[in-house]
C-alpha cells in the first residue's frame, strides 16, 4: 500500500496549509482520500499563497485563521485523526531582527496548540515540522540525533523548544506527537518573492530571471536537500507509525553539494543567469553554521524513509513549474 493510502477517510488539519511544504502534503492526502483541512494566517512573507492548491481547492476546506487563537485552534482541532503542524516563522534573519515575534509563533503558539489538542481531542496524531537550525554549528558530519543542539539564532532556540514541547506532551500526556528536523527543502510552492526563507528558491528565482547567483564568501559550504515530495513521504510515516510517536528524526539529502556546484548547476539546468562571490554580509555570518549535512539513518531504520528524488531531477521538476506559474508567486 502507497504510505498516502493509509490516510483515506482519516479527518487531517494541515496548520500552515497554504504554504510551501503544507499545500503539498495536503494534495498528497486529498488525492489518497482524506477529509483534509488547511489553517493559515496568511502573513505576508510568511509564504502562505492561494496558489498553492488551486488546483485542489474545491476538495478541501480552507480556514484563514491563525494558530495563536486559542478559540480557532479548539474548534479546529476537534474530530481530527491527524495533525500536521507546519505552522512558524522560519527566517533566520527575522528571528534575529524579531525575536518576539518569533517567540509567539514558533514557541508560545506550539503550546497552545498542544494544549488545544489535550483538551479537545487527546486523542489526535501530531507530526510537528522541526529545523537543522536546532543544531546549530556542527562539531562533526553527518549530523545524527545525538549531536548536541546549540542553535545559533532566535528561530533555532524557539524551534527546539517547539519540538520538545511536543515530546513532553507525547510522553506526559499521551498527545502522540513526533517532530521531523527538516534540512533544506526544495520543490514546487516554495516562496521566491525574498531571500530570507532559505537559499535554493532565491537562487532558483535568479536563474530563472537571468540574473547573478550571489554566493556569501568561497561557496564551499556544503548543504544537503530534500525534494518536497520525499519529505511529504516522511509526515506520512511519522503520522501513520506508532513507532515515531514521542521521537524526532533527521531528514537528509541523499548527497550533500556545495553551494557554489548548486549555483552553476541552476545555471546549468536553466540555461542563463551568472554567479558572483560577495563577501558574507555581517548579520549573515554572524548566524552562519558553515557546512551541514545529516545522516537520515534512524528514521530510515525505524520507519523505511530514504530520499528518493535524484537532486537534478527534483531541480528540473521545479524549474519547469517556476516557468509556468512564477507570476503567482511574485
Amino acid at each position: 500500500m502507497n504510505v498516502a493510502e493509509r490516510f483515506a477517510g482519516s479527518q487531517v488539519l494541515v496548520t500552515g496549509g497554504l504554504g510551501f511544504i503544507g499545500s503539498n502534503l495536503a494534495r498528497r492526502l486529498v488525492g489518497a482520500g482524506a477529509d483534509v483541512t488547511v489553517m493559515d494566517a496568511m502573513i505576508p512573507d510568511y509564504g502562505g499563497n492561494p496558489f498553492n492548491v488551486h488546483d485542489i481547492q474545491d476538495r478541501l476546506t480552507v480556514n484563514i485563521s491563525d494558530v495563536r487563537d486559542r478559540a480557532a485552534m479548539d474548534h479546529l482541532i476537534q474530530g481530527k485523526d491527524y495533525l500536521f503542524n507546519l505552522a512558524g516563522q522560519v527566517s533566520h534573519l527575522d528571528s534575529m531582527r524579531d525575536p518576539f515575534t518569533d517567540l509567539d509563533i514558533n514557541c508560545r503558539s506550539q503550546l497552545s496548540i498542544l494544549e488545544s489538542c489535550r483538551h479537545r481531542n487527546p486523542g489526535v496524531k501530531v507530526v510537528f515540522a522541526g529545523s537543522r537550525q536546532q543544531y546549530g554549528r556542527p562539531q562533526y558530519l553527518p549530523v545524527d540525533e545525538q549531536h548536541p543542539l546549540h542553535p545559533v539564532d532566535v528561530n533555532g532556540i524557539n524551534k527546539l523548544a517547539g519540538e520538545w514541547y511536543h515530546i513532553l506532551y507525547s510522553r506526559t500526556y499521551g498527545v502522540r506527537a513526533a517532530s521531523l528536523r527538516l534540512t533544506n527543502t526544495y520543490g514546487p510552492g516554495q516562496l521566491v518573492k525574498h531571500s530570507r526563507q532559505g537559499f535554493i528558491a532565491w537562487f532558483l528565482r535568479q536563474a530563472l530571471e537571468g540574473g547573478e547567483i550571489e554566493l556569501f564568501g568561497d561557496g564551499t559550504q556544503l548543504r544537503d536537500l530534500t525534494f518536497v515530495e520525499d519529505v511529504v513521504d516522511a509526515f506520512l510515516l511519522a503520522a501513520s507509525s506508532e513507532r515515531a510517536d514521542g521521537q524526532a528524526y533527521n531528514l537528509a539529502g541523499e548527497t550533500p553539494i556545495s553551494l557554489g556546484d548548486l549555483a552553476r548547476l541552476l545555471v546549468e539546468i536553466t540555461g542563463q543567469g551568472a554567479v558572483r562571490h560577495v563577501p558574507f554580509p555581517p548579520e549573515r555570518q554572524l548566524i552562519d553554521i558553515g557546512s551541514y549535512y545529516g545522516s537520515a539513518a534512524k528514521i530510515g531504520a525505524e520507519l523505511g524513509w530514504r530520499p528518493r528524488t535524484p537532486l537534478r531531477e527534483g531541480l528540473e521538476r521545479t524549474i519547469r513549474y517556476y516557468r509556468d506559474h512564477l507570476r503567482h508567486y511574485l
